[in-house]
């Protein structure tokens, strides 16, 4: 699992407790990791060290007692790209994950879609926010057309494992999110998409008052588990 926080804050502890809920209810290991963060480790940083934990994962998961061929990857927001970007790079590898599993995963370049112009000050994800964040991680506007920050531009992602993606409504990432889906399904991936509705960026954090972080923690999980089950 890869935590959000637009490649410049965020961590295993502010993530804790999701991973907690996403293991106890679909009954599997979760690792989540602390890779690097801009601004003192820029693009495509964090994507490598993405990469390099879970090819390792794969190479050594014997050791800790779990099952190399039934594996997943996730994450939330800049923690979805990198899943995204793993799930494409996993299949070049030939290394096979049974699911992404991707909350409001960022997938395009530049930020340009109608949902980034409406919602432009939206709550907890304002447009402000968001430069300041690439600022930060990838400043070169040219290195943004590089799938492994914008995965909507690969261009082949046929094969790749089937997805999960869970969207907010009032949420600049909503439109991007969909139009991921939507060039899976092109490609024949299996994706099974769910927008909740009237509920921000970050909500899948907020369990504790708001109700549909509950329901989509149960709808990752089950995903999970139906994906990782024999």
């Amino acid at each position: 699992y890869f935590h959000g926080g637009g490649f410049t804050i965020g961590s295993v502890a502010t993530h804790g407790t999701l991973c907690r809920v996403l293991a106890r209810q679909a009954g599997c290991a979760v690792m989540s990791l602390d890779y690097r963060l801009a601004p003192a480790h820029r693009f495509p940083t964090a994507h490598n060290d993405a990469w390099d934990a879970l090819a390792h994962l794969a190479q050594h998961a014997g050791a800790l007692g779990l099952d190399a061929s039934r594996m997943a990857v996730g994450g939330d927001s800049a923690g979805g790209t990198l899943a995204a970007a793993c799930a494409i790079q996993a299949r070049d590898a030939g290394l096979r994950l049974a699911l992404q599993l991707l909350f409001y995963p960022g997938t395009t370049a530049h930020q340009d879609t109608d949902s980034h112009r409406v919602l432009a000050d939206a709550p907890l994800l304002s447009a402000a926010l968001i430069d300041y964040f690439f600022g930060q991680y990838i400043p070169s506007r040219e290195d943004r057309e590089d799938w492994r920050f914008a995965p909507l531009l690969a261009d082949d992602v046929e094969g790749v494992a089937p997805a999960w993606i869970g969207l907010a409504e009032v949420d600049p990432l909503v439109e991007e999110g969909i139009a991921y889906a939507d060039k899976l399904r092109a490609a024949g991936v299996a994706v099974d998409l769910e927008i909740y509705r009237g509920v921000t960026h970050e909500f899948i954090k907020m369990g504790r008052a708001v109700p549909e972080a509950l329901q989509a923690h149960a709808d990752a999980a089950r995903a999970l588990n139906e994906a990782l089950t024999p």
